[in-house]
């Protein structure tokens, strides 16, 4: 095991957190700002990158922290050390109403994709880097989907989504058409692409956007019912003074993502 050996329980329902025990020695890395309480004896502190690696060079750590802008997230992670000669224990909370999903990286071949605001936190020795889509098509109307976390390594990983969660298990060449927003994250042998909506009706009225994603198994896939775009989209929706601060993030469209995305406003 490359990844610290950690062991946890996940507490509450709407608004959950998980609480990490950890032995002497090992550390969880964590996004800031889900930090919510932990025992005297643990060190907390703030690192470029991931801590996946002691030996790399401050341009590879530059570099790291610099792909993590990209998808949203902050140049920097925290680090949290039991120092103590005994066990001692960490909280990290949800941002917002769902549940946090634990994935054990050794049982889904070392990697898994995740939306770009989904990591909460992890074993140290779990690698966070960013995953492109790789075909134009899915890189100009993938929407959310456009850049997403990539989790590497043999350890535990703690996501976060909103709403009601389900799994699927996808059999080879079984295909899931989903709104983009909804992904959670899969497992790294399923293929990611999009498809047109079809249908002047369908495209114009029916509110869902112009394209779904398409997701092909074999593989697993995680969803969410409740998007913090959605939400969100709902909030400003809501405010009339907040409507001129939406934009549809993660698109290199732009604004014109909120349409693809099926939030026109309407």
């Amino acid at each position: 095991m490359n990844a610290h050996e950690i062991d946890f329980e996940i507490i509450g329902e709407e608004m959950q957190f998980v609480e990490i025990e950890l032995d002497p020695g090992e550390a969880v890395i964590a996004e800031p700002g889900s930090f919510m309480f932990m025992d005297s004896d643990i060190k907390m502190e703030t690192i470029f990158g991931d801590g996946s690696s002691q030996n790399n060079s401050l341009f590879d750590k530059i570099l790291n922290a610099g792909k993590r802008v990209l998808t949203g997230e902050r140049l920097f992670l925290t680090v949290f050390s039991a120092m103590g000669s005994g066990k001692s224990k960490v909280s990290f909370a949800s941002p917002y109403p769902g549940r946090i999903i634990p994935l054990d990286l050794s049982e889904h071949g070392g990697k898994m994709i995740c939306q770009k605001d989904a990591f909460l936190c992890a074993a140290k020795g779990v690698s966070i880097g960013i995953e492109f889509q790789k075909k134009l098509g899915t890189g100009l109307f993938g929407g959310e989907g456009f850049i997403m976390q990539k989790l590497e390594g043999d350890g535990l990983s703690f996501v976060h989504a909103g709403g009601t969660i389900t799994r699927k298990d996808l059999k080879t060449g079984q295909k899931l058409k989903i709104d983009t927003g909804c992904i959670v994250a899969f497992t790294k042998d399923v293929q990611y692409d999009i498809e047109f909506i079809g249908g002047i009706k369908n495209s114009i009225f029916g509110g869902e956007g112009l394209f779904f994603a398409t997701l092909t198994g074999p593989g697993t896939v995680w969803i969410q019912s409740l998007p913090f775009s959605r939400l969100a989209g709902r909030v400003i929706a809501a405010a009339p003074g907040l409507r001129g601060s939406s934009k549809g993030e993660g698109s290199i469209l732009g604004g014109l993502g909120n349409l693809i995305d099926g939030d026109n406003g309407f």
